[in-house]
């Protein structure tokens, strides 16, 4: 059995240890606040907890979970690298695409298996929407388009695309199978001076896909949608709504004579397994520690931070 420990016993690293524990994986929490960390023990019987990341490095487990704030990232991270050891960070990866490439450069010459936190990559719905993408059932896909949408939790010292987008870089990589060949992006500001509030974000990909990413905290409802067209049919997903349910929708424009005719069929709910994507994902990291990430890789994390860094430079540059 893999003996995993988690750095973090905060507000997202709690959840790692819960899950973890449930699986039958966590063997040690690392957390430098001492009473948190008793509190986390007291929950978990039989967890080792560790005062210092250190610490946590010297009991050399089989892997671990970062899951501390993202500007402690990369010192933590390139400690356990070194070592050989394998890591799982939470997105971001790391402030900036340099540090992103120093844990990469870092891991290859360490052997460290490397994996970033791009939870919706687990998400089963999205998963099965890859699936439908591959079958052909779209026809030829055309584009894509992601809302993340919310009235706050507004930042002070990151803009809306920064806090809120990082899922749907993730998910437009992975449906698409390639990296954004052009990106343009503007955005607005409205509660403080230096921080955007709302932003649109179009890219393009190969062969002729495009895709956009409209996010925003300053709206007045909750909504986590997707919508995936392609040539013979269109996906739609809310990842907000109760029901979760993936639609098909059996219509697309058909030319007869060179004149745009619209057809529509009946439409249809897509079903896929509910799982818990926190759960898969944990697990699949555990499962490959002795082969090979295929899935939120290093490279995949550094291509997230790399397309924040642009984004954050075209609508300071666009006010």
């Amino acid at each position: 059995m893999k003996r995993i420990c988690v750095i973090g016993g905060g507000r997202w690293g709690k959840n790692h240890i819960r899950t973890l524990h449930q699986l039958g994986y966590l063997a040690a929490i690392a957390e430098a606040n001492p009473t948190k960390l008793q509190e986390h023990i007291a929950a978990y019987p039989g967890t080792i907890g560790h005062s210092s990341v250190d610490e946590a490095i010297e009991a050399a487990y089989d892997g671990y979970t970062l899951a501390t704030p993202a500007e402690s990232h990369f010192e933590i991270a390139l400690k356990i690298i070194r070592k050989g050891m394998n890591i799982m960070i939470e997105k971001p990866m790391t402030l900036t695409s340099e540090q992103s490439e120093v844990l990469v450069a870092e891991a290859k010459k360490s052997g460290s298996r490397l994996m970033v936190g791009h939870i919706l990559l687990f998400h089963p719905a999205i998963r099965k929407i890859k699936e439908v993408i591959a079958s052909g059932k779209i026809g030829k896909l055309f584009y894509i388009y992601s809302t993340r949408l919310n009235l706050g939790t507004v930042r002070t010292e990151e803009s809306v695309f920064s806090s809120f987008a990082p899922h749907d870089i993730s998910v437009l990589d992975y449906l698409t199978g390639a990296k954004a060949t052009k990106i343009e992006a503007k955005g607005s500001k409205f509660l403080q001076d230096k921080v955007y509030d709302t932003t649109m974000t179009q890219f393009d990909y190969p062969d002729g896909v495009s895709a956009h990413i409209f996010v925003s905290w300053l709206h007045p409802f909750k909504e986590q949608l997707l919508v995936v067209v392609g040539s013979k049919g269109m996906i739609s997903f809310d990842d907000s709504t109760k029901e979760k349910e993936i639609h098909f929708y059996n219509k697309r424009i058909d030319f007869e004579n060179g004149i745009p005719v619209k057809v529509e069929e009946p439409d249809e709910i897509i079903e896929y397994e509910k799982k818990m994507p926190l759960e898969e994902e944990l697990r699949y990291f555990v499962e490959h520690l002795d082969s090979t990430i295929e899935i939120n890789t290093g490279e995949n994390g550094l291509e997230v931070v790399r397309v924040l860094e642009a984004v954050e430079n075209m609508i300071k540059n666009n006010r």
